[in-house]
């Protein structure tokens, strides 16, 4: 997992990710800066340094593994998107104060979709019930 608090990407930062996410959820082996250069590098007309650059940010970051291999690198995401956007929640949720959180979690659900609210329903029920058997209270 990241850095305690959650990093902010960038747009050429997130896309790099999206690729290692993508890579990862197909259960690829952690990629070498020129496979990730052959994709994002060539959508965006990147040079190879610029994504090097990148990713080696994004390991300082902590946000990517780096594993040596051979005389290169291969990355890997440190946490999945959904970990690193509950982390970012979290962090920004934990500056505010009760009464303030609630208001802005209010302000958030005031422009929320049905669907987001169905969501927000489900993910609640599954939080229940998977505390409710060891809950101790």
């Amino acid at each position: 997992m990241p850095n305690s608090s959650a990093p902010r990407l960038g747009d050429l930062e997130r896309a790099v990710m999206e690729h290692l996410w993508t890579r990862a959820e197909a259960g690829s082996q952690p990629v070498t800066v020129r496979e990730v250069h052959e994709s994002v590098g060539a959508e965006r007309a990147l040079a190879y340094t610029t994504v090097m650059t990148v990713l080696d940010r994004l390991h300082k970051k902590g946000l990517v593994s780096q594993q040596r291999d051979g005389r290169a690198y291969r990355y890997a995401p440190a946490a999945t998107r959904e970990q690193l956007t509950a982390q970012t929640m979290r962090d920004t949720l934990g500056t505010l104060d009760p009464p303030d959180r609630r208001a802005a979690m209010l302000h958030f659900l005031d422009d929320a979709t049905s669907e987001e609210i169905d969501d927000l329903r489900a993910a609640l029920a599954a939080l229940e019930a998977r505390q409710a058997p060891g809950r101790g209270d």
